[in-house]
């Protein structure tokens, strides 16, 4: 059970993602070349059209191409996305006006108060946090009694 890093910012032409399409919410296919994938691994992959997001999935499936060389295709499961959205959003820490501009990733189809709570998720992923409506960056997270 390894863990493959498929992320855009690597850009090794040996290990490379080729394709990531969705078969169904939740499922995906995924073509790439290289880093001997096997059932019951990771992959990371970057999120279209974001710069920084990933995800995660776990291998179902996979079946390894004779031509060309190295190339495999695999059935993975992952985020059930049922119309993707990526956001951009800015926080500024309260105590310190440090100003954090992030994406987060959300189901379109859930409506703005999934937007709201996926933007909360992301927030508390970076380190920030937030404590009686009040943002905090790490190190006033950790000034903070």
């Amino acid at each position: 059970m390894a863990e493959h890093d498929f992320r855009y910012n690597l850009l090794n032409p040996e290990h490379t993602l080729i394709e990531c399409r969705a078969l169904a919410p939740g499922r995906y296919q995924v073509t790439g070349n290289g880093g001997s994938i096997h059932n019951g691994d990771s992959l990371l992959v970057s999120l279209k059209g974001s710069r920084d997001l990933h995800m995660r999935l776990e291998v179902e499936k996979v079946r390894h191409l004779i031509n060309p060389p190295g190339q495999w295709l695999a059935v993975t499961k992952g985020p059930a996305f049922k119309e993707l959205a990526i956001h951009t959003w800015q926080v500024k820490c309260d105590a310190c006006a440090k100003l954090l501009d992030f994406e987060f990733a959300v189901d379109a189809t859930l409506g703005k108060q999934a937007q709201t709570l996926a933007a909360a998720t992301r927030i508390h992923e970076l380190g920030w946090g937030n404590e009686k409506g009040q943002h905090l960056c790490p190190s006033c997270k950790k000034a903070a009694p």
